[in-house]
Order: structure tokens, then C-alpha cells, then sequence
């Protein structure tokens, strides 16, 4: 049974990218495969990386289920009763972040059982735990979004208490990681969903949109989904977001409480402070230096030198500890 890594990558997020495949090569295995799908055309840098790379690290190149899965997106927002008067107010021509939908071509991708993972993700431990539950369930998350419904769903809808249970919202999830196998929804299934949706998209929220659609998805279809950071035992379960400010480095991991982190997700800081930061600007954003380390693995020659003290990110965080307190305000993904 194959089983695999998806990402989804372009030129905007190319040192993410490579800090991410870095990471999955030490920490699980330099010959596990990864397949990157392009978030947009613009992944001239991205593919001669995947080029020089072991041909285990693929690019996803299947146009027809890239087209497929953008109408099936763009299907269902058709449906909603306010994302595009809203979206074209604020600049976007057609669905907003419609790259980010790209991730749904793994459901009937190579990998018979995958992990996805957004590119700004770093593997840190053991992924077994999250894929051997796969022997029992459909769908695998470890995070901690039940605790947040307000960037998957659109709680001030109406419909929502009618679509969704109280016991199903309780089992939303972050859409940057979670395991699956592939066939998981069929096509009379997506063809009912498709359906449904044409009376129910006012439930989904816009400002999140793939992560609001991956959401309904599994909850409509009701899914054995199971949360790690619920099934786990106490005494192993670890956060996973760079919001979270008491991790401990210990080389080249993250532990909280003495246990090694499975992943860290940089959820909340944008692509354009990596990429300043791998241009030389001395920025300064949580467990950056770990950033660093897995970025510059391969070629630790080319990591910037920095003089001085590094600046905060963002005006309104004057210092590091604010910036770890907005982020937590905002997503609200902190433990």
C-alpha cells in the first residue's frame, strides 16, 4: 500500500517548501514520498527544486484533476449567497484563494493513504501515529480548531444548528494537516454534496474557503473522524502550532512537556516573512531559528547573517511575546 505526503507549493512559498521537504527527510525518511500540487502556474522554482531532488519528491502534474477539482470549488461557491459580492469587493476576480481548493486533488491522488500538509509546516516526529489509525478510521486530524468554529463555518448563518449537531461541530479541524485515504468520497457522494450545498453553502466560511468545504465534507457525510489530540493520552498529546509559545527546542525538535512535537504549523505568519527573512532581513517570529535550520539543511553556506536585534513582525507587536498573543487572539488554536 503506498502511503505518502501532499503539500501544495508555489513560488511564493518555495523557502517554506523546502524547509518543509527538509524536515520530512530527516525526521521521517530521505526516500518517503512527497508530492508537491501547484497551488498556481507559478512554480518555476518549485519544480526545478523537485528536479534536483530523489525522484521520490514528485510534482503533481494531472491537469484534469486540477480543472476538476477547481469546477467542483467553484460549483459550490456559485451557491453561496454573499462570497462573491464580497470577494469582489475586495479585489478578487472569481473564488478567492482558489489555489488552496488544489489540495482536494489528493483525494483520488497516487498515495492510497496520505498525510496532506501545508507548506508551512515543519515534521518534527513519528507519523505513524497519525496514519495507522487509518486501519479503523476515514479521516485523521491532530489539532485543536473544535475549539474555534469561527474560521471553518459562518456561526452567525442561521443554518448552521440546523445543518450540523452540536457533537458534529465539535469535531471540525484545521484543513493544513490531516490523513486520509485515497477514494474516501465517491462520486455519488460528491455528486450529493454538490447538491445539498446548493441550499447549505451559507453555513461555510469565506474568508477560509477550502477549509470550510474540506470541513463539510467529512461532517455531512459523517465520516469516522478521529482527533489525536483527543483520543491520545494526556501524557502524549502536544500542541502543534506556532502560536503556542512554550515549546522547547531540544536539537533540531520542538518538545511541550517533555514530548517531542509530531509537526509545528506556522499558521498566521505570512509567506512574505519567510521570504524576507531568507532575503536577509533580520525579522524576528516564533521558533524562526528551527525555520532556519531546516531551510538552510542542505546548504547551510547560503543562510543569511544577521547583525543586531531582530525585529518583531507585524506593527502592532513591539515585542515577541505580543506577536504570540495576537496570533493566539486570532486563531484561538493555542491548548
Amino acid at each position: 500500500m503506498t502511503c505518502g505526503i501532499y503539500t501544495l507549493a508555489n513560488d511564493v512559498v518555495y523557502d517554506q517548501l523546502i524547509a518543509l521537504l527538509n524536515s520530512i527527510a530527516t525526521n521521517i525518511s530521505p526516500d518517503f514520498p512527497v508530492c508537491v500540487i501547484p497551488y498556481d502556474h507559478r512554480t518555476t522554482k518549485v519544480a526545478a527544486e523537485i528536479e534536483r531532488r530523489p525522484s521520490n519528491v514528485t510534482l503533481f502534474d494531472d491537469g484534469e484533476a486540477l480543472e476538476r477539482w477547481e469546477q467542483f470549488a467553484t460549483t459550490i461557491w456559485q451557491h453561496h449567497p454573499t462570497a462573491y459580492d464580497v470577494w469582489n469587493l475586495r479585489g478578487v476576480s472569481g473564488v478567492n484563494r482558489m489555489g488552496m481548493h488544489r489540495r482536494f486533488c489528493a483525494f483520488d491522488g497516487p498515495f492510497e493513504r496520505y498525510i496532506y500538509l501545508d507548506a508551512d509546516t515543519l515534521v518534527l516526529g513519528d507519523i505513524e501515529p497519525i496514519l495507522s489509525p487509518l486501519d479503523e478510521v476515514d479521516w485523521v486530524v491532530y489539532d485543536f480548531q473544535f475549539k474555534d468554529p469561527t474560521h471553518v463555518f459562518n456561526v452567525h448563518s442561521p443554518q448552521l444548528s440546523d445543518v450540523f449537531s452540536e457533537q458534529q461541530l465539535d469535531k471540525i479541524f484545521c484543513a493544513g494537516m490531516y490523513a486520509a485515504k485515497r477514494g474516501v468520497f465517491s462520486p455519488d457522494q460528491l455528486d450529493w454534496l454538490l447538491e445539498q450545498l446548493k441550499t447549505e453553502a451559507d453555513v461555510l466560511y469565506i474568508n477560509g474557503p477550502d477549509q470550510a468545504i474540506v470541513n463539510y465534507m467529512v461532517l455531512k457525510l459523517d465520516l469516522n473522524i478521529r482527533n489525536l489530540s483527543k483520543c491520545l493520552p494526556a501524557n502524549r498529546v502536544t500542541g502543534c502550532c506556532a502560536t503556542s509559545p512554550h515549546f522547547e527546542r531540544q536539537e533540531h525538535y520542538l518538545v511541550d512537556g517533555g514530548k517531542r512535537l509530531t509537526y509545528l504549523h506556522y499558521i498566521g505568519i505570512g509567506s512574505r516573512f519567510f521570504r524576507r527573512l531568507c532575503q536577509g532581513e533580520n525579522l524576528d517570529f516564533p521558533y524562526r531559528d528551527l525555520f532556519l535550520y531546516y531551510r538552510y539543511l542542505d546548504a547551510p553556506d547560503q543562510q543569511p547573517v544577521f547583525e543586531g536585534k531582530p525585529q518583531p513582525i507585524g506593527a502592532q507587536a513591539p515585542r515577541t511575546k505580543n506577536i504570540f498573543k495576537r496570533l493566539r487572539s486570532r486563531l484561538a488554536l493555542r491548548r
